[in-house]
């Protein structure tokens, strides 16, 4: 099999790291990166065997881009604290990098759980996010803040199974999340060049909640869906609203809003 590093961005996830490491063991290296620990995140990797690099937070593009970098193998698996490889996905992994790969970069279907139960709608699965097994020079990621894009150089192609998603513990992390992304939204929008008005962050806020929960399906998936729905719009709504207040402070006219 051709050698794989796996690398695990990381921010306070004692309560998460260890599962993460221990679904990806089979792999050659997991490279864990810190990006300003404060709790035991960093000393619960080093004794599963990881190798640790601290790197400073400046956006998940620019993070990305560095932790590839500093891989030691061609072949790079990248996977979240939250998420965890299943031993289906192990096994598919190590037969495809068997051997000359047909494809450069993989997509791979993520099933995301979410209130105790497994989301099947809301646009949550398979959740292609973004490409997550790949070949060194392969794919790049775009300098953004946060919802990094990528670009393929190569062959793309899909595996079948699944990575699992934990996303939050509770409510008080999904809160947490919307609020530090919805300011590195605004931060990307704000680098973008774009403006807003307070009447765009609710028509775009809405528009967010019913997307979620109509067209997708959300209120299939139960309180689940309703609250993942309200969270895309308190989200959204937070991240026009905060770039809205920063134009507001700046003087900047919404002609050219977002």
């Amino acid at each position: 099999m051709n050698p794989v590093s796996v690398f695990i961005p990381v921010l306070n996830e004692e309560d998460k790291i260890a599962d993460a490491v221990q679904s990806v063991q089979w792999a050659d290296e997991v490279l864990v990166v810190d990006t300003g620990c404060t709790d035991g995140t960093i000393t619960i990797a080093r004794k599963l065997g990881c190798r640790i690099e601290s790197l400073p937070f400046e956006g998940f593009g620019k993070l990305r881009n560095q932790a590839v970098a500093l891989c030691s193998n061609d072949w790079v698996l990248s996977i979240d604290a939250d998420e965890r490889c299943t031993p289906e996905l192990s096994l598919e992994i190590q037969a495809t990098l068997t051997g000359e790969p047909t494809f450069d970069a993989y997509f791979i279907p993520r099933r995301n759980y979410f209130m105790g139960r497994r989301i099947n709608h809301c646009g949550w699965y398979p959740d292609y996010c973004q490409p997550k097994l790949f070949k060194k020079g392969a794919l790049t990621y775009r300098n953004d803040m946060v919802h990094e894009g990528f670009d393929i150089h190569g062959r793309l192609g899909y595996l079948k199974s699944d990575v699992l998603h934990y996303s939050f513990r509770d409510l008080d992390q999904v809160i947490n999340k919307m609020n530090r992304y919805s300011t590195l939204g605004m931060q990307k929008m704000q680098q973008q060049g774009k403006t807003a008005g307070m009447g765009t962050a609710l028509a775009r806020g809405l528009w967010a909640f019913f997307r979620i929960y109509v067209l997708k399906l959300g209120f299939l998936d139960g309180w689940a869906g309703f609250v993942i729905a309200l969270g895309n719009f308190e989200g959204t709504y937070y991240r026009y609203a905060k770039l809205a207040l920063r134009d507001k402070q700046a003087g900047v006219s919404g002609s050219h809003q977002a």
